[in-house]
């Protein structure tokens, strides 16, 4: 397993650059799941345009203005920022690369280079905006075209999502967020996310996107499905790559000829959270050199393998289905029957009875899932069908 960049360069081609120890592997592959779903989004978007499905949209904004007091402060609060941890890891690189984590969460930092560069940045801002200072302001209308969205409903998700994750990680471990909340410059923020809380409260706030940029609910949720669908599976390789414990449980039966004993059963030596036994073999990562004591179903791999299929199968059927929503709610369905079924190998926190917090919300994808399904299907041959005729 390799818990950072640093690891996995060092150990695939022998480059000791300590600086990458910064690099989570998991947040690594998150933000590279968030890019092609970005790229898939524009793609379906741009396509949905062409069929006069998605039509521009109009704001109004004010230009000319000077630099606001608001804008001065958050440039200078964001260089501050930068400042104040960069110069402290410029002096003390050794020590801060230790525990990345642990120092980019502590109050350490230097004030020097705190103030330094708050103040640059602050002028930077200033600078820019009178450059494009009019002698009176004047309010512009632009148009805006659903596709070039992408980026600002990229962020949005990727913001929200990992809000949402940590959220329902707590909740589902609420002992971890007291000793959070006891302890907040540990590494506690980094040590679990919940795939379906990130899903859910993204999800929320795309489609309240949509809604306030005019951009039809049902056509943008279906723009925006197959690549969440193929981001859930790229993010299930850094699960798999750091170790992070989303790992099944024990399977010690042999593995059959026809298939890698890794993607059979793994024991996951090196992984982030540093669970099991001394690891004794090679390469011996110090801080996470251990293994677990019996090898587990590598849920991770399943899941990457079962929704990237699920991926091209609906990026195959979005050209078929004219219907707004029924991508969408095929999305909710085939990802819940997926989620649902892998639970029954996967190590989780039981919530209600022998049930895990993703069962319930599998479960209840799989039923939102097939009755929009339905709910659509019949709605669409009620409008489809011809009204009765009178004769005169």
């Amino acid at each position: 397993m390799y818990p950072t960049l640093y690891h996995a360069l060092l150990d695939l081609t022998g480059l000791d650059l300590p600086f990458l120890k910064f690099l989570n592997s998991f947040g690594f592959f998150v933000a590279l799941a968030f890019l092609f779903a970005s790229w898939t989004l524009g793609i379906e978007l741009r396509r949905k345009e062409g069929q006069g499905l998605l039509q521009p949209s109009i704001r109004k904004v004010t230009v000319g203005l000077p630099a606001s007091p608001m804008e001065l402060a958050w440039s200078g609060l964001i260089g501050f920022l930068v400042g104040w941890k960069g110069l402290h890891l410029l002096l003390n690189f050794t020590v801060s690369t230790a525990n990345p984590q642990a120092f980019l969460l502590s109050g350490q930092g230097n004030v020097i280079g705190g103030v330094a560069v708050a103040g640059l940045m602050a002028w930077m801002k200033w600078r820019e905006k009178e450059r494009t200072k009019l002698a009176e302001a004047k309010t512009e209308e632009i148009r805006m075209m659903a596709h070039e969205h992408g980026g600002n409903i990229t962020l949005t998700a990727a913001l929200w999502g990992l809000i949402g994750a940590k959220l329902f990680h707590w909740l589902e471990n609420p002992d971890q967020f007291v000793s959070f909340i006891k302890q907040p410059d540990g590494d506690g923020i980094f040590s679990g996310l919940t795939m379906y809380g990130g899903l859910i409260v993204a999800g929320f706030m795309v489609i309240r996107y949509f809604r306030k940029h005019g951009i039809p609910a049902w056509h943008g949720a279906d723009a925006a499905a197959p690549g969440v669908m193929l981001a859930y599976g790229v993010g299930r390789i850094g699960c798999q790559v750091s170790g992070d414990g989303d790992w099944g449980i024990v399977h010690n039966t042999p593995a059959p000829t026809w298939i890698p004993s890794w993607l059979w059963s793994y024991t996951y030596p090196n992984n982030v959270n540093g669970v099991g036994v001394p690891y004794t073999g090679q390469p011996c990562f110090e801080g996470y050199c251990t293994v677990l004591p019996e090898p587990v179903y590598p849920t991770p791999l399943y899941e990457t393998i079962v929704c990237v299929s699920f991926f091209f199968l609906l990026w195959a059927l979005r050209k078929r289905i004219s219907t707004g929503g029924i991508i969408f709610f095929a999305f909710l369905l085939l990802n819940g029957v997926e989620r649902f079924l892998i639970e029954k190998i996967r190590v989780n926190v039981e919530v209600a009875g022998s049930w895990t917090q993703a069962e319930i919300i599998a479960l209840l994808l799989i039923l939102v899932g097939a009755a929009g399904i339905i709910w659509l299907r019949r709605s669409a041959s009620s409008i489809a069908a011809p009204g009765p005729t009178t004769d005169n």
